[in-house]
């Protein structure tokens, strides 16, 4: 074991000292080279250090170098090394973090990084939480809770009964929700078409004034960080109209609640301290390894009503069981790397992390608005939409930095118009790979318009 993990280390720095050497995306060599992990199950055992080669040899070309400093895509931030090394360090420890009698230090972390996320977060500080998936499972857990209790207040037990003769639930989303949500919002029953949409304004905000009257058990679900904007709904009209009228106002906060923690940036989630359950992802800013989502409630009761279970060979604990807040039982200790991430930052550390990559943005937006590109969106966090001319000619200069290897930006459609969405969220990234990102864009984007 000594020496296979020791192999395994020796590997691990090779290929992360090699990211920042390599092109972004694999190469099409990489990528066909993944045939060669294929074939029929072996009828004899492999010898760990062969089976690690060979995932080494071919695997590792294929990745793409998303822990790298020059990726741009998607929200992605890559894992910061005391979250990696506790990463490791859990992967060893093989706990399942269902219960406190199954793992006590996961159970321990949880309790102490829930207290430190609420704090930097600006959540209330009697609120619960727990560590899922992602922010799909998260959306999930907390409408979950918003379903019983909005349920439970007209007299239906919806975890006993079901849904079927239910009380219908109203649920108002903006136009541009996260798929996420809606996805979500299927799972729980109360569909994807079903939904309200309310129209939203030239960032992407839902517009307070089109927001219909609310009636009944109704949930509200708010955008902090629009995935192509990074713009925020507005929470200081729209929380206290549906709470007037008894309503559950979620925050899907992905990448956007992560502003709380910036004194620059801070303004743009005033007012969301005020509603009933939130969500983010600790594996986009926070850059903890996959995967690593979190939701959060103001009454964390709800939240283990829908999602607690019992049997006969479960202890009744005093302490905090985690499995009873979420949708998994079998779980791996995600608080462990979230712990660790936000010990070796410290409060400075979160803060200069989110003012620096938000900063880098602006740079990239400036850079490419004063070479005559527009910027379609306010640049208010640390997401840039810019276009390069018509759809045809975007996608053509995307698919060129995409190739070229020296970072990698995605593109969207947003509003009808084709545009290219850069994510600036690694702590790796220095100003230095943002100068060198820049540059190569702007030359790719001349030479394919002199190519047309």
């Amino acid at each position: 074991m000594d020496e296979l993990l020791n192999e395994a280390s020796v590997r691990a720095q090779r290929y992360l000292a090699g990211l920042d050497r390599r092109g972004v995306a694999p190469t099409p060599e990489a990528l066909a080279d993944l045939i060669k992990l294929d074939g029929p199950l072996p009828d004899e055992p492999t010898h760990p250090t062969l089976v690690l080669d060979q995932l080494d040899t071919f695997g590792s070309p294929a990745t793409v170098a998303t822990a790298g400093p020059r990726y741009f895509g998607f929200v992605t931030g890559g894992a910061l090394p005391a979250a990696l090394a506790a990463n490791w360090l859990a992967g060893s420890w093989d706990q399942c973090g269902w219960m406190y009698v199954t793992s006590p230090v996961i159970a321990t972390l949880e309790e102490i990084t829930l207290r430190w996320l609420f704090d930097v977060l600006g959540l209330p500080a009697t609120c619960g939480g727990a560590f899922v998936t992602g922010a799909t499972m998260a959306n999930f857990s907390a409408l979950a809770a918003a379903r019983h209790h909005l349920l439970q207040q007209v007299g239906w037990d919806v975890e006993a009964d079901g849904l079927f003769g239910a009380p219908p639930v109203a649920v108002i989303v903006g136009e541009e929700a996260h798929p996420s949500v809606l996805k979500a919002l299927g799972l729980l029953g109360f569909g994807r078409q079903r939904v309200i949409k309310v129209p939203v304004d030239e960032q992407g905000r839902m517009r307070a004034e089109s927001l219909p009257v609310i009636s009944g058990p109704t949930i509200v679900c708010l955008q902090a960080g629009n995935v192509n904007t990074g713009a925020f709904d507005p929470a200081y009209e729209i929380i206290p109209r549906a709470h007037d009228a008894g309503a559950w106002v979620h925050v899907d906060g992905a990448f956007g609640l992560w502003a709380a923690v910036s004194p620059a940036h801070a303004y743009l989630v005033r007012d969301y301290g005020e509603a009933d359950s939130w969500v983010a992802d600790a594996h986009k800013w926070l850059n903890v390894p996959y995967d690593s989502g979190l939701v959060f409630l103001r009454d964390p009761a709800a939240l283990r009503a829908a999602m607690s279970t019992s049997a006969a060979y479960m202890p009744l604990e005093e302490n905090r069981d985690p499995g009873q807040f979420t949708p998994e039982a079998s779980r791996r200790g995600r608080s462990i790397e979230i712990w660790a991430a936000l010990r070796s930052l410290g409060r400075s550390g979160l803060t200069n992390l989110i003012e620096r990559t938000c900063r880098y943005a602006h740079y990239f937006a400036e850079g490419l608005q004063s070479a005559g590109y527009p910027i379609l969106n306010d640049v208010v966090l640390n997401q840039v939409l810019v276009s390069f001319g018509d759809e045809a000619m975007t996608r053509r200069v995307v698919e060129a930095i995409q190739r070229d290897g020296t970072c990698w930006c995605g593109s969207t459609v947003w509003q009808g118009q084709t545009a290219m969405r850069i994510s600036i969220s690694s702590w790796a990234t220095t100003e230095a790979d943002i100068v060198q990102s820049l540059a190569a864009v702007l030359r790719i984007a001349r030479e394919q318009r002199a190519a047309r």
